[in-house]
Parts: structure tokens; sequence; C-alpha cells
């Protein structure tokens, strides 16, 4: 098995495989091109862009959809899809409400409740598609809808306030750069961004976990037959990721200093187009957490630009939706070369 492309032996000849690496950077750069057009466009046409303060809203608001972003992106890795990453952020945040709000227990234990919650779920996800078969959209999809039952039975419909927990919302809001370096106020949200990028980073390329993600993606069978227990590998990358929606549950109720049970739902797919305008590959095998930054950069200064332009809700959507389309076509010719 390669290590530096993750696929396993045997499976593409290394011209092919060399081949394959430089059409996912020539992706990247083009992703990262798109981003630097996007930014000085939008700085050109209103004077408003470029200020700090909407930097770091562009920023903020990528926090939540990035660590959701770096979710999928380990789940499409493997070939699978994961359609309840966004219900699945709402349902931590309401466990981690329900732990210190309604119960009064300590932050630490509500920060660990709602991460745990995500790990199960990534568990019932990955062992009903490697244990039971049902293929990833559909089980997902379920979870999605379960989850979200789930957060409005548990919440009983209302919101769930942090009020009266001293430092939740310091968890996205809070500055510890601008507490050291005060004329660098980065929020704590885009600081735990970067680490989850870079620990999820370390786990492709350095991890016999990460191997076996890209393994699973470009040839299952015959990692199988290798003598590999690929079932087992599969739930602990929906495990993983499931763990990263609770750090994004975290994120979104310290921004809102709330568990909203109704909200969610959506979020996944701004998460997947970020991933697949970053270069990850759908059909799996293929992609970097590099990318899929670019890609949830893209996705908040599109939508940031495009409202401070005024342009309408529901063309912001179509526009975002293109984008998607161009970026699985440009997948598709990319892998057609390889």
């Amino acid at each position: 098995m390669s290590s530096t492309t993750g696929t396993p032996a045997g499976t593409a000849a290394p011209g092919a495989a060399a081949k394959a690496r430089f059409s996912g950077a020539q992706q990247r750069l083009l992703a990262f091109a798109s981003l630097i057009v996007l930014v000085v466009g939008f700085s050109l046409a209103s004077p408003n862009f470029l200020q700090t303060s909407n930097i770091l809203a562009i920023l903020q608001a990528t926090s939540v959809n990035g660590v959701l972003a770096v979710a999928a992106t380990l789940v499409i890795i493997t070939g699978g899809i994961d359609l309840s990453v966004g219900t699945l952020m709402t349902f931590c945040a309401v466990i981690a409400g329900v732990v210190l709000t309604n119960w009064g227990m300590p932050l630490p234990v509500g920060i660990l409740a709602a991460l745990a919650a995500g790990a199960a779920s990534g568990v019932c996800s990955g062992t009903i598609i490697a244990k039971l078969k049902v293929p990833p959209f559909i089980a997902t999809l379920g979870m999605m809808l379960i989850l979200k039952g789930l957060s409005l039975v548990i919440s009983g419909t209302r919101p769930i306030y942090f009020n009266a927990t001293p430092g939740y919302t310091d968890i996205a809001q809070g500055s510890l750069v601008g507490t050291l370096i005060p004329s660098v106020p980065l929020p704590n949200g885009v600081l735990i961004l970067f680490l989850v990028a870079l620990v999820a980073h370390i786990i492709l390329r350095k991890t016999i976990l990460g191997r076996f993600t890209f393994a699973l993606g470009s040839n299952e069978e015959a990692v199988r037959l290798s003598g590999v227990n690929v079932d087992r590998w599969k739930i602990a990358v929906y495990t993983l990721a499931g763990g990263i929606c609770g750090v994004a549950g975290l994120l979104i109720s310290s921004r809102l200093n709330s568990a909203q049970p109704a909200l969610g739902q959506g979020y996944e797919l701004d998460a997947i187009a970020a991933v697949v305008i970053g270069g990850t590959s759908l059909s799996g095998g293929r992609g970097t957490i590099v990318g899929t930054l670019i890609g949830a950069l893209i996705i908040s200064v599109l939508t940031n630009g495009l409202r401070i332009l005024s342009v309408a809700q529901e063309w912001q959507t179509v526009v975002t939706g293109s984008i998607i389309i161009l970026a699985v076509y440009t997948d598709m010719l990319r892998r057609r070369k390889v």
C-alpha cells in the first residue's frame, strides 16, 4: 500500500498514481486561484468587503462549515457520503445544552458529552453501512432524520440557552490569540477550525487509519482480499467524522449562545460543496484537507460577497448550486484523464 497516495498496491501503475497526484494538485491550485479572484472581485465591487470586521466575519462563518467539511472529507475519501453531518451538529449542540443547562454540569463535561454524542452517532452510521451493508446515502439519510427528530424530542422543541454557563460563548467567540496579540483578534472558532484541520491532515497522511481511509476509496475489495478488516476501519472513519461534527456543534451553539433544535438541515450541502470544490473526488480514494479548507473559504467568501452586493438569497443559492455542478464536472474530467 502506498503511503503517499493511499492506494492499495497493484491498483494503479506508478505513472497513473503520479498523474493522479499532479491532477489533484492542479485542482487545488485552481480552487485557490478562484478564491483569490473572488476576493479581488468583491474588493473592487465594494469597499466594505476588505474591512477587518468583515474578514473576521468570513473566517467565523467558515469555522462551522469548515469543521463539518473536514468530517465530510474523511467519509468521502472512503467512497462514502454522510448526509447527517448538519443534523448531527445540532444534536451534539442539544446534548451539550441538556448536560450544561438542564443538568447543571461543569463546562468540560458538556464539551465531552457533545463529542461523545457525535462519535456515538458515527459508530451507528458506520455500523449500519459496514455490517448491514446499507448504502451510505440511505444510511446517513436515515440518520439525518433520526437525529433531527431526537434533537426536537430531547429539547422539547425549544431552544436551550447557555446563559448560566460562564465561558461557553468563548468557545467560538472569544479570542485567545487576541489576548496574546491584541492587534490580531482572531476568534477561537477559527483557531479550532485550523487545529481540527491540522489533526485531520496528520491522521490522513501519517497514520494507518489515514492509509486505510484512502485505500477503502481506491479499491475496497482489494483491501478486503488482502486480509484487512474493512468493516472495522470503515466504522472508525465514521466515528472520527462524528466526533468532529461534535466540535461543529459546540462552535455553532457557542456562536448563538443557544442550541437550536430545528437548525442543521442544509449544512450538509455546504459541507459537501466545500469538499468537492476543494478537489476531493466523490468516487473516493483522493482528497486533501487543505483543498477542503480552500473550498470552505470559497463558499464563505461567495456568500458574504453576494450579501454585501445585496444579491437576493435565492440567487445566492442558485450560484452555489452551479458551482457544485461545475466542481463535480471538473472532477469527472480529471478522472477521465488519469
